[in-house]
């Protein structure tokens, strides 16, 4: 019987802080998060600085939690896991170095992995039959990406954002109409109060790359020029032509690649309408839709593990002088 592989994993790229347990890659004992949304909400966004302070601050309290809820001991432990891009500078590094310090204390290996391949691996959580090869759409407030996942630790990008990230723009336009940080969420509850009036611009390209800084824009002068604007509807406006441009690259990537699959991974993926429309476009074609529970589609250190499993299965182990790469690409871990 093969013995059964436990990491613990530590996620610390952006304003959550967040350590996991994770047996065998799928199987989550623990998955603890530490969100600073309340500190940056009066900000309007992730302040950098703010966040590493509280990262050091909170880290080793949620190690703590987190083994506690999974009733393992450092020991038992086989790996370490950690983020180590992309992502902000100092955010990252208060999880490297707490990982690496880690390892190095306890003579265990040491993985570093890519964010958005965390984000992707989330699905494995959530659909245990899930198997590569399959299409991925990837978007978050940093990230807007179709990846064709080949294998689970070799990936392809298809398409990606030229400018502002999905997310980034469902944030800027949730500022300018007076909704607040984090915007996405508060975008996809008011759109459903509203109905589809405003014809916002869609971009497309030649080759499957996504921007949304046109449509952020188109947002901002029409609330500028107008007297009286229905949020309701600027909100099921700004989210119908946004989902439409994601669904259709998505389609399309699909068809190029040959797969049945599409999985959405990402803070977005959380998003009530995208999520509907992605499948009922989907099953007109005979596509089958994946995307991860609501707790796993934000920044958690369970994801982390998730893809840690698979790099630490096929040997790819970090040195003790891994650093934090803020602009890391997809591929180069």
């Amino acid at each position: 019987m093969q013995k059964d592989i436990l990491c613990l994993a530590i996620e610390t790229s952006c304003d959550e802080t967040s350590v996991a347990i994770v047996k065998n890659g799928r199987e989550v004992l623990s998955n603890i998060i530490s969100t600073q949304i309340d500190i940056h909400k009066k900000y309007g966004g992730v302040v950098p600085e703010i966040a590493s302070r509280n990262h050091v601050e909170n880290i080793t309290y949620v190690i703590d939690e987190a083994l506690e809820k999974a009733n393992v001991t450092l020991e038992e432990i086989d790996f370490i896991a950690c983020t180590y891009g992309p992502g902000l500078v100092g955010a990252l590094l208060v999880g490297v170095s707490t990982a690496k310090a880690m390892a190095y204390a306890l003579h265990k290996p040491l993985v570093g992995v890519h964010h958005i391949e965390g984000h992707i691996a989330a699905n494995y959580i959530t659909h245990q039959e899930l198997t590569p090869p399959y299409l991925c759409l990837v978007v978050s407030g940093g990230h807007s990406h179709l990846v064709y996942v080949k294998d689970y630790t070799e990936f392809e990008i298809l398409g990606k954002t030229r400018d502002d990230a999905v997310g980034e723009a469902f944030d800027k336009v949730a500022r300018v109409v007076g909704l607040g940080y984090p915007g996405g969420p508060k975008i996809d509850k008011l759109a459903k109060e509203g109905k589809v009036t405003y014809h916002l611009p869609k971009t497309f390209f030649e080759n499957l790359d996504f921007s949304f800084s046109g449509i952020k824009t188109a947002v901002i002068n029409l609330v500028h020029k107008e007297k009286e604007i229905s949020v309701p509807d600027l909100c099921a406006s700004f989210e119908d032509a946004v989902t439409d441009v994601l669904i259709q690259n998505t389609l399309k990537a699909a068809e190029l690649v040959k797969t049945d699959k599409i999985a959405i991974a990402g803070g977005v993926s959380a998003n009530s309408y995208l999520r509907s429309h992605m499948e009922s476009a989907a099953e007109t074609l005979g596509l089958k839709v994946y995307y991860p529970e609501l707790v796993l589609c934000t920044d958690n250190a369970a994801m982390i593990g998730a893809a840690a499993y698979y790099n630490y299965l096929k040997g790819k182990v970090s040195p003790l002088d891994l650093n934090a790469v803020p602009n890391l690409k997809i591929g180069e871990n």
